[in-house]
């Protein structure tokens, strides 16, 4: 989300053009905003930028305490990348809304995970 609404990232090119190939609404976890505005720190223009671009855009899916079980196998069966918490709940979310794509440029851990074990995510935007 940061490469798209930056655009001097080196990413933003890509992730302009995947972006108008997803179907919207874009899903996500509370874990991952909470890793965009940390990136985002005191910049008050991306801040409201991303607020503005998370009401028009994205869906936030809960995720509760049914929820942490899987989120904790998920981060010990990768602890070796290691998994971070943001990671998990992506992965958690789209086995358990049976999605399969995501919106990252995270290929490295995204090109690891697997959905329920044998699936492979669909990363977008490609290398």
């Amino acid at each position: 989300m940061l490469a798209l609404m930056d655009g001097d990232d080196r990413w933003h090119s890509r992730c302009s053009a995947a972006f108008e190939t997803l179907r919207l609404p874009l899903l996500t976890s509370e874990a991952v905003l909470t890793e965009l505005f940390d990136l985002l720190g005191q910049r008050k223009r991306g801040v409201g930028q991303a607020w503005r671009y998370l009401r028009s855009v994205v869906s936030v899916l809960p995720l509760g305490d049914d929820d942490l079980p899987e989120l904790h196998a998920l981060m010990e069966q990768y602890q070796d990348r290691p998994m971070d918490f943001a990671d998990a709940t992506l992965v958690r979310l789209a086995r358990r809304e049976a999605l399969s794509t995501v919106f990252t440029i995270d290929h490295d851990d995204f090109e690891t995970y697997r959905i329920d074990g044998r699936r492979r995510f669909r990363i977008v935007p490609s290398r």
